[in-house]
């Protein structure tokens, strides 16, 4: 179930009414069943497969605990999570490189991806690794552990969850408070700004110039690669803070995944800002457990590269995402050794920033492209200063979208970046500023019906 739809609009206030008149035993009951209908509203025969991932790491966490073949149940949970994530998303890459590297005819698959088997394969495994650390008891009850995986609000695109944040909220008693539907109310309406207002609007001109990158000029490129990283940035946020708010009406608070990225003054930073959840989970269970900066200079950069290029295949089968990856393991390796070599100098801020910036717009290039192919002749086009095969110097882009709504897209985009810069990364700040919440959430309120797109899809991140 898509949160921009008319569905859900209909299915949250059943979800959170009903949820407060359930007696808390009952809970975890009511919650399960709504995340179900809320997953099987995409793909219902998927939800056998969640359901399998569910019994798996339950029985590798009750293992885990009480075996003394700890390290052995623990593999099983890995190599049953990843074997089922690499079927369902990876198979027919590797397949289909194998076919076109030696001319053979391996049968492909092409089995539809499950709708966020990448991000509660995190969630699960997080849940193995925690009990065989010792940082989190194996949870006796098979529906409470289910409700952590599929827990609605955040199940199929994040925030990615450890178990020691939000199995003790689940277990909690949450009494209904009008200071948590206020706070949760607002952060939805700010998240639905930023997806149908900002992202869906400035999303139909980015994705008519990257359809067809020979047909576009050099300020039609820059402006597209400008506006996808705009696009990018308020759809994942904004599937967030709907997530957040969701959540926070029922008094769970979860993880926030973007702290205002945007305003990064090097690729570190950055990468502290984004997608949080994410960058987080491969530092502690992929990057530190191969040694982090705790070793050779050489293996450090071998781990950190490693990281990076996973991190790109965590988002995609295809080249490009791994060139996304390895695009900014370079930018960090290079980001480090320019320390190490020039101590003493500091960038200053705003110089720093456009860098990270032009880094960070040249990487979505390859993350929005169809294929490196495709980004190629798009990169190849774009720093092209010249009328394109019709004559013009204006694409088929700018006719279309028209100057009104290019002008229209800066003032939104220009709304959304002041708002966030002046706040913190979820509005929480205005808490003392009741008078400034309230009129921000129905000015956000107003925007989205006056100026909302809701002819598009689904939220960018849900093809992961």
């Amino acid at each position: 179930m898509l949160f921009n739809s008319i569905e859900f609009l209909l299915f949250f206030p059943i979800a959170t009414i009903s949820y407060y008149l359930v007696p808390q035993r009952y809970r975890w009951i009511q919650l399960l069943l709504l995340s179900c209908v809320f997953y099987a509203a995409f793909i219902p025969s998927y939800l056998l497969i969640l359901f399998l991932l569910i019994l798996t790491d339950y029985s590798a966490g009750l293992l885990i605990e009480k075996s003394i073949y700890k390290k052995r149940w623990l593999i099983i949970s890995i190599i049953s999570n990843i074997g089922l994530l690499g079927i369902f998303k990876y198979y027919d890459f590797f397949i289909g490189n194998i076919n076109h590297l030696t001319g053979s005819q391996l049968v492909l698959l092409h089995w539809v991806l499950p709708i966020g088997l990448s991000f509660h394969t995190f969630q699960s495994l997080s849940y193995t690794v925690e009990v065989y650390r010792g940082k989190q008891k194996a949870i006796k009850h098979l529906g409470y552990y289910s409700l952590y995986v599929m827990f609605f609000p955040q199940l199929v695109a994040g925030p990615i969850e450890r178990p020691q944040h939000l199995l003790p909220q689940l277990f909690a008693h949450h009494k209904f408070s009008w200071q948590n539907m206020y706070e949760g109310l607002r952060l939805m309406a700010w998240g639905f700004f930023k997806k149908v207002v900002v992202a869906d609007r400035i999303g139909m001109y980015a994705d008519t110039v990257f359809a067809a990158p020979g047909n576009i000029t050099g300020i039609s490129g820059l402006l597209a690669v400008f506006f996808f990283s705009i696009q990018i940035y308020a759809d994942f946020s904004g599937y967030s803070d709907i997530a957040l708010g969701a959540a926070r009406c029922m008094g769970i608070n979860l993880r926030i995944n973007f702290n205002r990225p945007y305003q990064s003054v090097n690729i570190k930073e950055f990468w502290k800002r984004w997608h949080i959840s994410l960058s987080s989970w491969f530092k502690e269970y992929v990057y530190i457990p191969l040694g982090g900066n705790k070793v050779s200079p050489l293996r450090h950069k071998f781990n950190l590269m490693t990281t990076f290029i996973l991190s790109g295949f965590w988002h995609g089968a295809s080249w490009n995402f791994l060139i996304w990856g390895m695009l900014h393991g370079g930018y960090t390796l290079s980001f480090e050794s320019f320390k190490k070599r020039v101590p003493a100098l500091k960038l200053p801020s705003l110089a720093g920033w456009f860098i990270t910036m032009v880094c960070v717009g040249f990487g979505w290039i390859f993350f929005r492209a169809d294929g490196w192919q495709q980004a190629i002749a798009f990169i190849r086009h774009s720093f092209s200063f010249h009328p394109n095969s019709n004559g013009n110097f204006f694409s088929v882009a700018e006719l279309n979208f028209g100057l009104f709504n290019i002008a229209l897209s800066f003032a939104f985009i220009w709304f959304m970046l002041l708002v966030e810069k002046i706040t913190d990364p979820v509005l929480l700040n205005l808490n003392k500023k009741r008078t400034t919440g309230i009129v921000l959430f129905i000015l956000s309120i107003w925007l989205i019906v006056f100026f909302g797109v809701f002819n598009r899809s689904s939220f960018i991140y849900f093809q992961f």
